[in-house]
Order: C-alpha cells, then sequence, then structure tokens
C-alpha cells in the first residue's frame, strides 16, 4: 500500500496552532475572585450646614447617620493581580468639594495600599439633600458654632480613606452573584401642562395637566457576594431614584437608604455591607406625584413612615432576587475596568437666558441670597466664556464587567430616558449605570429643555441634550469593548 505523507508550509502549521490556541485559551481577565468591604458614619458630631437646598439649614440633631461603604474587588491569577476596582458609595448630595473630593482622597492615601491603583476608585452619591455641605461659600453660615465645609471636608476625606484602606486590605476569595428584581420606589418629578411647559413637583390635581414628562425604570439591578464561610459580605443596590424623600428637613438624614441598610444587616448579620447606587435619575423622585391618598392610607394601615414604606420595598426586591439567584453563585469570574476620559460639549447659553440670569443677579442684594445668586450668576459667566471659546466637560468615565454584567458612571443628575438608552444598547446581561460620581448638575432631555422649569434650564444644566448623547454614545462603545473576544494569543515554535 502506497503511503502519502502531508507536508504543509510552515506557515501553514502556525497558523493551525494559533487557531487552536485561541479556540482553547481562556478569556484573558478570568480570574479568582477576591473581596473585601467597610463602612464608617461620616455624620460629624457637631451642628453642620446641609446642603440640596436652596437656603441655609443648620442640623443640630442626627435623625439617621450619613454613611459611607467601600467595596474593594479584584481577581487573581495565583499571586498575580488581573484587574480591581474600589466603590465607595456615600451619603452626599454629590462628589464635589473644592480641590475635587476624589484628588484629596487619593492625596491622603498616598501610597499606602499596595497593588492598589487610584485610578481604579469610584465615589459615588447617594443625592440625599440632608447631608453636609462640601462647597465653600454656598450658603451664609454663622461665624461660628458650625463645622465649615472646608473642616467637613477633611473630617470626610480622613474617613474615607480609612474605609478604602480596610476594605483593600480585608480582600478574601469570595462568591459574586448578580439578579435583576422590580421596586416602584421613583416616579418621573416633571409634571407637563396644557401649554407646553413642565414643572419639577408642578401640581398634577390640575385642569392644566396632562401627565409626567419621561420614564420611569423600576428595574432593581444587585449584586451579591459571600466570603467562603458562605456568609454574605456586601451588596450593591441600584435603584433609579435619589433619596431625598425627607430631603427638606434640617436634621441630617440618610433618607431610605438607611432603614434598607438596618433591615438587611439585621436579618443577614452586621458584616453584610450594603452599597446604594443611584441610577439615572434627574427628573426621579420618591416622593408622590398623583394617587396621593391611597398611598398615605396604604402606609397607615402597615403601620410604618413612608422612609420605612421605600425601604420595605427595595427590601422585599432584594430578598426575593437572592432566593432566585443565591445557587447560582461564581468564584471565578471575569473582571475588566476601563476608564476614559470624555470630553462633552457645554450647554451652550443663549443670549436671552445670559440677559435673563443678569437681571436675577442685580435683584439679589440681600447676602443669604448666595445659593441663588451664585445659580443665576454662574449662567452669565457660562455666556462669557463661550463668546471667546465653547469649551468641554471633561468627565471619567468608568465601565466595569464582572461575569456577564457591567458597571458603568457619570458625574450627574442624568435624566433617566439616557440610562434607558444605555441599558437598551448594552451587550451586557444586566446594565447598573451609576450617577452623581462626580459635582452634578442636570442632564435634561430636549423635551424637557423645551418645557423649561428647574432641572432643564440653563441654570441648572452644564451638559445638555447633545452632550447627553455624546455621553450616552462613549459609554456605550465602551461596554462594547468589554465584550469584544480577547485571547491569549501564542505561537509555536516552527
Amino acid at each position: 500500500m502506497m503511503k502519502f505523507e502531508l507536508r504543509l508550509p510552515v506557515a501553514t502549521i502556525r497558523l493551525f496552532v494559533l487557531i487552536g490556541v485561541i479556540a482553547c485559551s481562556p478569556p484573558v481577565n478570568a480570574g479568582e475572585l477576591f473581596v473585601g468591604a467597610a463602612t464608617v458614619s461620616i455624620t460629624p458630631d457637631g451642628p453642620v450646614s446641609l446642603t440640596g437646598q436652596r437656603h441655609t439649614r443648620i442640623a443640630k440633631k442626627v435623625e439617621s447617620p450619613c454613611t459611607a461603604t467601600a467595596l474593594a474587588i479584584e481577581t487573581r491569577d495565583d499571586d498575580r493581580s488581573i484587574d480591581q476596582v474600589v466603590f465607595v458609595s456615600c451619603d452626599l448630595v454629590a462628589i464635589r468639594g473644592d480641590g475635587g473630593l476624589k484628588n484629596l482622597v487619593l492625596a491622603e492615601l498616598g501610597e499606602t495600599l499596595e497593588g492598589f491603583s487610584g485610578e481604579k476608585l469610584i465615589l459615588n452619591a447617594t443625592h440625599t439633600h440632608t447631608a453636609p455641605t462640601l462647597i465653600d461659600g454656598r450658603y451664609k453660615l454663622p461665624e461660628t458654632g458650625v463645622m465649615l465645609p472646608k473642616e467637613y471636608r477633611e473630617f470626610l476625606v480622613k474617613r474615607l480613606a480609612a474605609i478604602i484602606t480596610e476594605a483593600w486590605t480585608k480582600r478574601e476569595p469570595a462568591q459574586v452573584a448578580w439578579g435583576l428584581g422590580h421596586a416602584v420606589i421613583a416616579q418621573n418629578r416633571r409634571a407637563v401642562y396644557s401649554d407646553g411647559t413642565a414643572q419639577m413637583y408642578g401640581a398634577t390635581n390640575s385642569d392644566k395637566f396632562r401627565g409626567l414628562e419621561g420614564n420611569e425604570d423600576h428595574g432593581v439591578e444587585i449584586l451579591y457576594f459571600w466570603n467562603e464561610k458562605d456568609e454574605l459580605i456586601a451588596t450593591s443596590i441600584n435603584v433609579a431614584c435619589p433619596s431625598q424623600e425627607v430631603g427638606g428637613r434640617s436634621a441630617v438624614n440618610a433618607d431610605f437608604w438607611h432603614p434598607v441598610r438596618e433591615a438587611l444587616r439585621k436579618k443577614y448579620g452586621e458584616q453584610l455591607m450594603v452599597l446604594a447606587w443611584t441610577g439615572a435619575a434627574g427628573d426621579q423622585v420618591s416622593r408622590l406625584m398623583y394617587r396621593k391618598d391611597a398611598e398615605e392610607r396604604m402606609r397607615k394601615l402597615r403601620g410604618i413612615d413612608r422612609l420605612e414604606e421605600l425601604a420595605r420595598r427595595i427590601v422585599t426586591t432584594w430578598e426575593d432576587v437572592y432566593q432566585v439567584v443565591k445557587a447560582d453563585r461564581r468564584d471565578d469570574v471575569l473582571l475588566e475596568h476601563q476608564v476614559k476620559d470624555v470630553l462633552l460639549p457645554y450647554r451652550k447659553v443663549t443670549a436671552q437666558e445670559a440677559e435673563q440670569a443678569a437681571r436675577e443677579v442685580e435683584k439679589m442684594t440681600d447676602p443669604k441670597e448666595v445659593w441663588n445668586r451664585r445659580w443665576h450668576g454662574q449662567v452669565v459667566e457660562r455666556y462669557e466664556t463661550q463668546r471667546k471659546e465653547l469649551p468641554n466637560y471633561e468627565m471619567e468615565l468608568h465601565a466595569v464587567r464582572l461575569g456577564d454584567v457591567v458597571v458603568v458612571t457619570n458625574d450627574f443628575e442624568l435624566f433617566t430616558d439616557f440610562g434607558v438608552q444605555i441599558k437598551a444598547r448594552s451587550p451586557a446581561l444586566q446594565t447598573f449605570v451609576i450617577q452623581l460620581c462626580g459635582p452634578g448638575s442636570y442632564v435634561p432631555t430636549t423635551r424637557a429643555v423645551a418645557g423649561g422649569g428647574y432641572s432643564a434650564v440653563a441654570q441648572s444644566s452644564v451638559v445638555g441634550p447633545d452632550g447627553a448623547q455624546v455621553l450616552v454614545n462613549e459609554t456605550s462603545v465602551l461596554i462594547d469593548s468589554l465584550w469584544r473576544p480577547k485571547q491569549k494569543v501564542t505561537l509555536a515554535a516552527p
């Protein structure tokens, strides 16, 4: 019998080897999961100025402590770190302050955390309107007897650095699961009227009322983390609603996230750290816009207050999802964290808007009007700046893939429509959107700008609808990059 010997060119052999390697290689970012978490009160001991309203409020009592919670996540291949992220959820109105809060925290940390990369740090605010003020000169404050914003920043920075250090140091082998639930927490807070105008918190019991302006997102995106002892050590809960149910009070209050944390830790142990992530919710609120009497009747029949009612809905959803996904845990997952600086066009101020704002500034001679004077005055300043150049808003965008899900960030009070766009375009199984990872300001839709009113006017909005679409596109592109195949490729020797 005649024998045939197949002889292939060296280049062809290399190609076959390369194809085999690609087919058999695991994703480059898969690795053993390590997690650490920590929490701390960020409530000062004495009187403090509160932010979130146009007028000065001095808190002399604490109804519930504002806290910060850190979650450190890392994947490893033996002793080699593959990727990492540290989330810090803060009961603050926004991540702001002279010098940049994140920069101040990183400066405080210095080089003390071995293996930690400062660019992988993400701070977010829950947007409670009963948290201490971070910006100097925001309000007219007493000269004595109250903690000043500069003093509070120094206090806050030390505490944030401490829990980041603790969470990073406590990293241990862990498991993760993710799930989706639903809870009605938010309503769109912009009422639209027959003349085409809109108003935040506008009356709905009027014959001129025509509806609420935009979408609502009732999804609750949740992450669960366990240690090797099978203890729940951390959870992240993403709700598209700011925590400002009691935002007009003059006492420190973490709003509805406090009873959520208390309920979960009471049942699942004090070791459970609860991170609150506010989704795209610039036009949302937990306060009732309609059907108020029926809602109040049900609340009273249950014998709970409004904060407890909102917490009940979140905790019920959390537990329902927990029962479904707790058997689907992962300890070897893909973690990839990308950070990108994106440029978003500033909202252009019209001459008419600048003239109107200037007239408002002239009216304000009372020193107590410092917030309103600043609010209108920055519109005039922006108009003068754009006559010379139209600068961009530079934003640090994070996209973190963890297994089948992704977490993305933005600096703003982003209207919910834009969050829905990001989620709808995402290839991830679940997409977590965290807003207020920076100094804030509303990002309204085109429809909202046409309707006007607080949250949609130039005074409220540094980035407008055009910039929002750039943000949506940049976020979507970055998410897509995390789902492109990434393989280890090794060429065999000829």
